[in-house]
């Protein structure tokens, strides 16, 4: 047998054995214990901060479809030395597929939730892969009195190798088709949402500068950005759902989906920031919320003496920690239900999730959100406490040059440089923008619902021809000028201006 017809045998093999597992999954109702997803979310747990801050500076929202397809080219090289390694004595191969399938195995097991039924999918893929690799290997060899120089195994090997594609294609579409019973997109559609009892304020006219590339004051919910953890979208479904609020508090709360859509709801426009968001970058929206009072909630449950902090938990298995004071100071802290008039996305926490203004996400926007512990920051750590994230997380005042776009060339005369700027709950007051490092000049602020939205404002500049730099800064509601000291996300949000280089002709 050629070294090429074995290593062909073994990626061969690995892919009937992940498309078994990926049927398995699907067979079983378990999304995250499907291999190839169930090490990628381990492997996402256990990545140093810097490279998580990288991947996602890099590539965005497409650092998860960047992971799983390292994930596979590695399992390619894997598989194709197992086949190589076969071909000298089947055992090795048979260890090797071992190998793969005790790693999906326990990276499954190390999911929340997870029990022996998550282990399932990958045993029987690796029991798949093994029997397909004797099957090719078999096929491969060659036979006494062929009828010339390897033809009859080459026909063997492609016959075999066809049914082996046709194998893990059906499989893994099957597991596909099996897993989309578990799918609560269509659930979700049916909500009727009930009238707010307190509305949102009208957004003022004008508070969308009229600049072509500007970026929207409300953004669409296909829109709205999206960073977590997660390989597999959580599938909640509304019937089944509760909210527990119990720990240090008087009177234990439980609640089902209905049971929050019958409290009293708040509309609130609330832009969000992420933690990760660099200077200029876009992990910030803005969006009309509807959802029960959180602080509401809390008081009900009467929060006892020496509480300092919200653990919330995700059906995902993510902690999140939100210091119990930003809850009860008069913010509007929701528990939401709705986004910009439909019930939340999928992607954005159905059925309900955390919005508290003024804090980064990773201390208070827990999607998916099941639970709710009254505890203190010494004896519980969150998620991303434990990874060296700051406990007290305020959003900072930062702004932004959406119009022009960086390295744009732009034709000399009246040119609008326009922008959106933030610090939630604290408001902003002003916004300046300079050319060339030369003195800071006011911009025209667009008007805002309230303090817990973002703003938008707008300079007409008299663009001459060159090259020029274009810097902002924001003034904050309480005087507090943004810093020009530039800081990297970690461990509490980004710092500095934001600068574009335009070419005026």
């Amino acid at each position: 047998m050629g070294r090429l017809a074995a290593a062909l045998s073994g990626l061969l093999a690995a892919g009937a054995a992940l498309g078994a597992a990926e049927f398995g999954s699907g067979l079983f109702g378990r999304p995250g214990s499907a291999p190839l997803l169930a090490v990628g979310a381990a492997g996402i747990d256990r990545t140093p901060q810097w490279l998580k801050d990288f991947a996602i500076r890099s590539f965005g929202t497409g650092d998860k479809l960047v992971l799983l397809s390292g994930l596979g080219a590695g399992i390619a090289v894997f598989a194709i030395v197992i086949g190589l390694l076969a071909r000298r004595r089947f055992a090795y191969g048979l260890v090797g597929m071992g190998v793969l399938g005790a790693v999906g195995a326990g990276a499954a097991l190390t999911r929340p939730g997870a029990g022996p039924a998550d282990m399932v999918p990958s045993v029987a893929g690796v029991l798949v892969g093994m029997g397909v690799l004797a099957a090719l290997l078999r096929a491969a060899a060659p036979r006494p009195g062929g009828s010339g120089p390897d033809t009859l195994e080459r026909r063997r090997l492609l016959l075999t190798g066809a049914g082996t594609v046709a194998l893990a294609g059906v499989s893994g579409l099957g597991g596909r088709a099996l897993l989309a019973r578990t799918d609560v997109g269509n659930t979700r559609k049916a909500i009727r949402l009930p009238t707010p009892a307190s509305r949102a304020k009208a957004i003022p006219a004008g508070a969308q500068i009229r600049v072509p590339g500007m970026t929207p004051f409300v953004t669409p919910n296909k829109d709205f950005y999206r960073v977590d953890k997660d390989l597999t979208l959580p599938q909640v479904d509304p019937g089944q759902w509760k909210l527990r609020i119990h720990g240090m508090v008087a009177h234990p709360v439980e609640l089902s989906f209905d049971d929050l859509l019958k409290r009293p709801l708040l509309e609130r426009d609330v832009t969000l920031a992420c933690v990760s968001n660099e200077v200029g970058g876009t992990y910030a929206g803005n969006a009309r919320w509807l959802g029960a009072s959180l602080t509401a909630l809390l008081r009900e449950a009467g929060v006892r003496s020496g509480v300092d902090q919200i653990l919330s938990r995700s059906a995902d298995g993510i902690t999140i920690s939100t210091p119990i004071e930003t809850l009860m100071d008069g913010r509007d802290a929701l528990l939401a239900v709705g986004m910009n008039g439909e019930a939340l996305p999928v992607a954005h926490g159905f059925p309900a999730r955390m919005v508290v203004p003024g804090l980064y996400g990773y201390v208070s926007a827990t999607k998916w959100v099941v639970d709710l512990e009254v505890t203190r920051f010494a004896t519980d750590r969150a998620y991303w406490t434990r990874r060296g994230y700051a406990e007290q997380a305020p959003i900072k005042t930062l702004s932004r040059i959406d119009v022009p776009k960086p390295f744009q060339q732009v034709k000399a005369g009246r040119v609008p440089v326009a922008g959106t700027a933030w610090a939630q709950h604290r408001g902003i007051d002003a916004v300046e923008v300079r050319i060339d490092g030369g003195p800071w000049r006011q911009t025209a602020l667009a008007p805002a619902p309230g303090l817990d939205t973002w703003r938008q404002w707008v300079l007409e500049w008299d663009a001459t021809p060159g090259s020029h730099r274009l810097e902002v800064r924001a003034t904050d509601g309480t005087g507090t000028v943004q810093t020009d000291k530039r800081v990297p996300p970690f461990p509490n949000g980004a710092t500095g201006w934001h600068s574009v280089v335009v070419t005026v002709t």
